[in-house]
């Protein structure tokens, strides 16, 4: 009797014990990656505080349908919205980790991305897009013509600078010819003035000698 009464005793204890162990290992609850959940508060925040640049035009938005955003101004995008989620203002590097995600660019002609997971309203669908697993060498091609644009508006503030150098130097170059000039001029001017006082010798000594020509012919004619 009191070993029925123990064994009983010990099944309810293992009992308890496994229901506590199987509730500990419960799995936990699934949560988006950061990048799409900041990517979905840009876009949510941006739509309610009507994000616009100084010119009045917008940033950032959902398209139409609601299954995916457009990005109208890059450059105010990276200045004014990727330091405030992403803490850098890199617009390819937002590409970049957008294409790891399997977002699409939709269109040749503006910024505009999809995927079917990521949808306005639809937040809780986050969970569901996962990493890609790709060579960090594959970049789709608006990738490279983002970062070709970017190497390209590099390369355009360098001549920028370069052309602003080298327009220093031909002032500098042009100043000081200026000067040699100025300072031919002011000989030029005393070789001039020399010249005129040998010219006014000369005719002096012209006139006396015609006038001694013109006493010695009176004298002549005298005789």
């Amino acid at each position: 009797m009191a070993r029925n009464g123990l064994e009983l005793i010990n099944q309810l204890q293992g009992g308890s014990t496994n229901t506590s162990k199987s509730s500990s290992q419960s799995p936990r609850a699934r949560c988006p990656a950061p990048f799409l959940s900041k990517t979905y508060d840009l876009l949510e925040e941006g739509a309610a505080a009507d994000d616009r640049d100084g010119d009045g035009k917008r940033i950032v938005s959902w398209n139409g349908e609601g299954t995916g955003f457009v990005v109208w101004s890059p450059a105010e995008f990276s200045e004014l919205l990727l330091p405030k989620y992403f803490k850098h203002n890199n617009f390819s590097s937002f590409i970049r980790q957008l294409n790891t995600y399997g977002f699409k660019k939709t269109s040749s002609k503006i910024w505009e991305f999809k995927h079917e997971k990521f949808k306005k309203g639809y937040r809780n669908m986050l969970v569901e897009i996962s990493r890609k697993k790709c060579e960090p060498s594959v970049f789709p091609a608006y990738l490279k013509a983002s970062d070709q644009d970017q190497r390209s508006s590099d390369q355009s503030t360098m001549m920028v600078m370069s052309g602003g150098m080298e327009e220093d130097s031909n002032r500098v170059l042009l100043l000081k010819e200026n000067k040699n000039l100025r300072k031919e001029k002011a000989e030029l001017q005393m070789q001039i003035a020399q010249y005129k006082a040998l010219e006014m010798k000369l005719l002096d000594c012209l006139a006396h000698y015609m006038g001694d020509e013109h006493d010695r012919s009176k004298v002549r004619r005298l005789s």
